[in-house]
């Protein structure tokens, strides 16, 4: 399982990276539609979509962002878009961590399906959009999401529950501990200063999240991080809940070792508009 993994991940980042840092940000948005639309195929089929209907889910989501391309909103869009794209994700978790597995159940599969597709079109979009202002803007929002998962497990593989008896959220991902959520963020807020040091140091072309907020000073820099770890989080916790009430382990099996397009991309669905909307914070 483990060498299946790591050339699965080799092989990704053989084709992500040259599409990242191409002179143009085309490439790396048709790489990131054919993600998105298979990670809408995915949606489709744990909604309980019949396989004609997930691949057409699928293609919808693609024309959807191709379309979203033709109109330059690839470039820029109103704030609001992004205030009511984070508002969503903050209303929809709250509701569906609380009401839990048999609860996301209740809702009418075309509703699930189309809050399903609605959500990956904004995570492209801002994920366009990012990678159009520049390279740096959307790896800082990479590597933010990136360092919540990895210091999460491994703070929580040390400690497990040694501080905190109660697990995060037992019901719907049983290995994730408290410990493992403050370590992440202790991970994210040390990924940060440095980021911004070199950054400075370096001057690496473009803008990143983290010099942006730091600008509005120190207490809304923290505030901010704390806010985008939590709901890179809550992705994750969203994805398994969805999981779990389609009773399937992994998303897909489109990526070896590693499950589905969408058991890779969970914590980047919320991130990644949180991160648009945190950089859209002085028009508003």
């Amino acid at each position: 399982m483990l060498k299946q993994r790591i050339i699965t991940a080799l092989a990704l980042l053989a084709i992500l990276l040259p599409a990242l840092f191409a002179d143009s940000p085309q490439p790396f948005l048709i790489l990131s539609i054919v993600l998105i639309a298979a990670g809408s195929w995915e949606w489709g089929r744990m909604n309980g979509l019949n396989s004609f209907h997930s691949i057409l889910s699928g293609l919808l989501c693609a024309i959807l962002c191709g379309f979203a391309w033709w109109a330059h909103w690839t470039v820029e869009s109103p704030a609001w878009v992004w205030w009511l794209a984070g508002s969503s994700w903050v209303g929809l978790t709250a509701w569906m961590l609380q009401r839990g597995v048999e609860g996301w159940r209740f809702w009418p599969r075309g509703l699930r399906w189309v809050v399903g597709v609605g959500l990956l079109f904004l995570a492209w979009l801002a994920m366009a959009q990012a990678r159009t202002a520049s390279i740096q803007l959307l790896l800082s929002i990479f590597v933010a999401v990136w360092a919540a998962d990895v210091f999460a497990y491994f703070f929580g593989r040390a400690l497990g529950t040694k501080i905190f008896p109660r697990k995060l959220a037992p019901s719907v991902s049983p290995g994730k501990s408290w410990e493992g959520a403050i370590g992440g963020l202790m991970g994210v807020f040390a990924v940060a200063f440095i980021w911004m040091q070199l950054a400075q140091n370096y001057a690496w072309p473009g803008t990143n999240l983290f010099a942006h907020m730091w600008q509005h000073g120190p207490f809304l820099w923290a505030l901010s991080l704390i806010f985008l770890t939590a709901m890179s989080v809550v992705g994750d916790l969203v994805e398994s809940l969805v999981k779990r009430s389609a009773g399937v382990k992994d998303s897909s099996n489109l990526l070896p070792g590693h499950g589905g397009v969408l058991d890779r991309l969970d914590a980047l669905l919320p991130a990644l508009p949180i991160a648009m909307m945190l950089l859209h914070w002085p028009q508003v």
